[in-house]
């Protein structure tokens, strides 16, 4: 059964990136060349993010963007690689999501750490006498009764591990509409021609191209989970995200993924997480499926 259900995982993983990849909807550039490459680090300044024993999701989150960031300019010298923040700063969502399109990126990929809640546990601790009364005016009565009582703690939340997200499909109007400003922004950048975003047939371009977005965010997240457990790294599976406040991912007029890199509330990923080894190696999974993702999208 496991093999059976491991064959299929890998047959659909290839359909997904061959799909992402080859299959080119009428009106969209053939085999696109990846220019610009934005990185984000989430949180920054007087937004913390997510809290652990001892560091906030805020520094991690810049620590590994940064390194990812060299790797890639190492890597890809002719490739620009633009950041959200480079220090502990925060720039708004909103301005995060517009600085990318601004910059025309050809990919979003955005660092975070996750965090679980810690685990609400009660224990049976006996009985304690409760006063009670009954009645009004002269009828007034107190009374006393026994009812349990139970003793409240809590413990850490045992996961860990990662795991990507990409915006929800169901959720592709949302992001069409970003997605159709940057294609009119293309079309007038390149000819005199204004189009109309309510011509049927530019929606109709605007919707392949938000189609492709998904399966390119698709095909490349799996890439990094896929690299995240070759890495040794428990992985949590891809995920698609419609939330509030998702917008990052949402209003990014490209493929866009965000990465969690592992539980900050699961102490041996917290300790992973702020070493120098783990945020290299974190760096170094996330362009090997850059990487990957490249080669395959320019039919290497």
């Amino acid at each position: 059964m496991i093999k059976k259900i491991t064959c299929f995982l890998l047959i659909a993983t290839v359909f997904t990136v061959l799909t992402a990849f080859y299959t080119e909807p009428t009106g969209v550039m053939q085999k696109p060349v990846i220019k610009t490459i934005i990185i984000d680090a989430g949180h920054g300044g007087s937004d913390n993010g997510a809290r652990g024993d001892y560091s906030f999701e805020k520094d991690i989150c810049l620590g590994i963007a940064l390194k990812l960031g060299k790797k890639l300019e190492q890597e890809f010298p002719q490739i620009k690689i633009l950041y959200t923040r480079t220090k502990d700063e925060y720039p708004s969502i909103k301005s995060r999501a517009d600085f990318a399109n601004v910059n025309k990126g050809d990919l979003f990929v955005s660092i975070h750490v996750n965090a679980g809640p810690k685990i609400k546990h009660s224990n049976f601790a006996g009985y304690r006498t409760e006063t009670y009364y009954t009645g009004k005016g002269k009828s007034r009565k107190k009374r006393t009764r026994k009812v349990p009582k139970y003793t409240i703690y809590y413990t850490d939340n045992p996961s860990n591990g990662t795991e990507t997200y990409i915006w929800a499909a169901d959720r592709a109007d949302a992001k069409g509409e970003y997605v159709s400003e940057r294609m009119s922004e293309e079309v007038n950048d390149s000819t005199e021609y204004a189009p109309d975003i309510n011509d049927p047939e530019f929606k109709a371009k605007s919707l392949l191209w938000t189609k492709r977005y998904f399966d390119k965010s698709l095909a490349l997240a799996t890439m990094v989970e896929e690299e995240f457990v070759n890495g040794g790294r428990v992985s949590r599976g891809v995920k698609q995200r419609n939330e509030k406040g998702i917008w990052v991912l949402q209003a990014t007029a490209m493929p866009s993924i965000l990465v969690e890199t592992g539980f900050i509330t699961h102490r041996p990923d917290e300790d992973y997480l702020n070493s120098v080894k783990g945020q290299e190696e974190v760096a170094g999974h996330v362009l090997a499926a850059i990487k990957r993702y490249k080669e395959g999208s320019e039919g290497k």
